[in-house]
């Protein structure tokens, strides 16, 4: 079965994690603009991994028959610097044209500190003033549900937003509920030891349901596993979920939320029926 990669930070990854992936069915993923391990000290910096992202990871992701997608922004553990974020924002719109690039993420919290959470509603407005989709990342730390709470709030407070075009990721049991009922999208990042583990994920499913909803590795330089989508569908099966069932979480729901950009190629043959937006 093909499958979408929501969540990958490939920059981290070998080029064998590419080929595995093409192995397993993956046929596009979306790589979000993430905390290096290190904070950055200039926007210069940045302005060079967002060539990376949107130049050097594009090529290398076909040469597996993979598409790659991006998001660009300063990720929320840079955010408490707002003089750094500012300048950072600034240099975002020039790359938003680029044919691989979906919108802005992965903003949001880690602390949930005044000033993350005033980087996190400049990122917004960028997002609303260019009309890009939002991809979102909450807090890992202990308060999640805090985190969360206050980026639902801060979205519905901005008069122009749209739920169906935003994504928050890294949803957990105690969290999903509050970002579903808002009308957003939600996420879970399967991780090995950490975040939601894969039998967890399928929890969460059979509590929620398929709308709305996907799964992704968001692996990274750290321990995490690129192939923990497939691993997923194999938890599924396990369970005795269709075919249908799991195809819509791991390919139709991500493809449903990504196709609301114009630069987002839907893979042929799929979907031709779904509006946009839906799903």
């Amino acid at each position: 079965m093909r499958y979408i990669e929501p969540h990958a930070h490939m920059v981290s990854r070998t080029t064998d994690d590419y080929r595995q992936m093409a192995l397993m069915g993956c046929v596009a993923i979306s790589e979000p603009a993430f905390w290096a391990g290190w904070d950055r000290s200039t926007a210069d910096g940045f302005e060079d991994y967002f060539r990376q992202l949107t130049e050097f990871e594009p090529r290398r992701a076909a040469l597996y028959g993979i598409k790659h997608y991006t998001w660009l922004c300063l990720n929320p553990k840079e955010g408490e610097n707002r003089k750094l974020a500012r300048e950072v924002v600034e240099r975002i719109p020039k790359f938003l044209d680029r044919p691989n690039v979906l919108g802005i993420g992965e903003i949001g919290l880690n602390r949930n500190t005044l000033n993350e959470l005033e980087t996190f509603r400049d990122h917004v407005r960028l997002a609303l003033d260019h009309r890009q989709l939002i991809l979102i990342h909450t807090p890992h730390l202990e308060d999640k549900h805090k985190g969360t709470r206050l980026i639902v709030e801060a979205l519905l407070s901005f008069p122009g937003i749209e739920p169906s075009r935003v994504m928050i990721d890294h949803a957990e049991e105690h969290t999903a509920d509050m970002i579903l009922s808002n009308g957003f999208r939600t996420g879970l990042t399967l991780y090995p030891e950490t975040k939601v583990s894969l039998a967890r994920a399928v929890d969460i499913v059979e509590t929620y349901g398929f709308d709305r909803i996907y799964v992704n590795s968001a692996c990274d330089w750290g321990h995490s596993t690129p192939t923990a989508v497939p691993q997923f569908m194999m938890e599924m099966r396990r369970r005795g979920h269709s075919d249908e069932s799991i195809r819509k979480v791991v390919f139709e729901n991500p493809i449903a939320f990504m196709r609301q950009s114009p630069h987002f190629v839907t893979p042929a043959g799929e979907l031709e029926s779904v509006p946009v937006g839906a799903a």
